[in-house]
């Protein structure tokens, strides 16, 4: 469980390629402080640390991880949005972030506002995944707030924290995310969907 608050990036300094999977090697300045079998949040997609090595550690992507997320599209040298798992006891300052991402969306427009970004996502409406206005959406595992919502795109506002560091001062337009939505809307458009 996570709470969507990038702690910090990573790079991609390896990619392995084995039957399905990818093992991904990174470098960060959390490596000396994980353990093996521990969960962390990459782009928001958790994963499992599998080696450690003084600054860099090792995680494991199966192919379905690779089929529904933009991790397949990493190259050596990509920046990624980095968090632990939370710890029970401590403030939620994001929303619950399950780090299972439900699908991609892309980049559609991106604006500079007076000191802060709004950017617009368009994703595939068919597979059910609502938002709202105010409700909470992850983007690569950054919790954010929907300022506008539509049928199948939203958009969010951008501090210029978050902007700083996070993935989002990569993005352009066409850059593919990782989505995840909110999981109290996902239960209630399920149980909707059964009643009718």
């Amino acid at each position: 469980m996570f709470t969507g608050i990038i702690e910090t990036l990573g790079t991609i300094i390896g990619l392995e390629k084995k039957e399905g999977n990818l093992h991904l090697t990174l470098q960060s300045s959390l490596a000396p402080e994980l353990k093996i079998d521990q969960s962390v949040s990459h782009n928001g997609v958790c994963l499992t640390v599998v080696a450690i090595d003084g600054d860099t550690y090792t995680v494991t992507a199966i192919a379905e991880t690779l089929q529904k997320t933009n991790l397949g599209t990493l190259v050596v040298g990509d920046c990624v949005n980095l968090e632990r798992a939370m710890i029970l006891g401590s403030r939620l300052d994001g929303h619950i972030v399950q780090g299972h991402v439900d699908q991609t969306g892309t980049c559609t427009h991106i604006e500079e506002t007076n000191g802060s970004w709004r950017f617009s996502f368009a994703y595939d409406a068919a597979l059910g995944n609502p938002t709202i206005e105010k409700g909470s959406i992850t983007i690569d595992g950054t919790s954010l707030t929907v300022v506008d919502s539509g049928k199948d795109h939203f958009s969010v506002a951008i501090i210029p924290y978050t902007y700083a560091h996070t993935r989002f001062n990569t993005y352009a337009v066409g850059t593919v995310v990782n989505l995840e939505f909110d999981v109290i809307g996902k239960y209630v458009a399920k149980l909707m969907s059964q009643r009718s």
